[in-house]
């Protein structure tokens, strides 16, 4: 049974490297299947898009940004002086950059949230909520100038067990002996099964032609105006901010994160 355990985890890790282009490797670790594992929830998510305004890479340079711990380290910002989708909020802005779409109806977006204070971050999250969201991603996205534009190139990769902050946020029944997947699975061990771990990994990389990206999630169970001229807007993200990924027809969230330092994996 333990070398069965250890076939089918290199089964499932290698599913997940091929759907996600290489990009998220040893999804499930050597001790996360054992011999009373009984089944393995898995997904993977691969996204790859091209910015509809690509950014000129001779145009980017080097420069400051600062940390939260009030260090600098110097990265790559791209910039460009074409007109962009910014939105000035009281305490941030709200960048959108949209991606070329393709042949079906699906259009995709990412949303970068800039807090006014270099360290205005944490404050940030707190007040993200699901109103704000909504919010930022139906403000009337008209293009402004720009006076001063840079923004970071980035790429990280991490990986960790939510199972805490699941069961945190109230998803308690499927992490309990009385779970019950009845409905999920046939068989007369259905409602002997319950969720014992979530593992997850993920990767994305921003560059000046796009974005790249994938995601997998592994549960192992136990038995989108009117033209007005505004004034040029700022957007220098020099100091840590959150992004969002966002499929705009369906309103769907495919990443979510927060850059601190672009110049580490994170």
């Amino acid at each position: 049974m333990r070398e069965l355990a250890k076939e089918e985890r290199t089964n499932i890790n290698k599913w997940v490297e091929d759907e996600t282009k290489g990009k998220i490797e040893d999804l499930l670790p050597p001790s996360s299947l054992n011999e009373k594992t009984a089944m393995v929830l898995a997904n993977a998510l691969y996204f790859k898009g091209t910015w509809k305004k690509k950014f000129n890479p001779e145009e980017t340079k080097d420069d400051d940004f600062h940390l939260l711990d009030g260090k600098t380290v110097k990265v790559p910002y791209m910039t460009s002086k074409k007109k962009q989708s910014v939105r000035q909020f009281d305490t941030h802005k709200v960048l959108k950059l949209s991606y070329l779409q393709g042949d079906d109806h699906r259009s995709f977006s990412m949303f970068f949230i800039l807090p006014n204070e270099k360290d205005g971050i944490t404050k940030l999250e707190k007040e993200l909520d699901a109103e704000n969201l909504t919010k930022y991603f139906n403000w009337t996205s008209r293009e402004v100038e720009v006076s001063q534009f840079r923004l970071p190139k980035f790429k990280f990769s991490a990986g960790f067990k939510p199972t805490g902050a699941l069961q945190a946020l109230g998803l308690k029944a499927p992490f309990s002996q009385g779970a019950d997947f009845s409905d999920m699975v046939e068989g007369p061990n259905a409602e002997l099964l319950y969720l014992s771990d979530v593992y997850h990994k993920c990767f994305i990389e921003v560059n000046e032609e796009g974005t790249e990206a994938a995601a997998a999630t592994g549960a192992v169970m136990m038995l989108k105006s009117i033209a007005i001229r505004e004034p040029p807007i700022d957007f220098v993200a020099d100091h840590p901010f959150l992004f969002v990924l966002r499929e705009d027809v369906t309103g769907l969230i495919l990443f979510l994160g927060r850059i601190t330092n672009p110049s580490v994996s994170q």
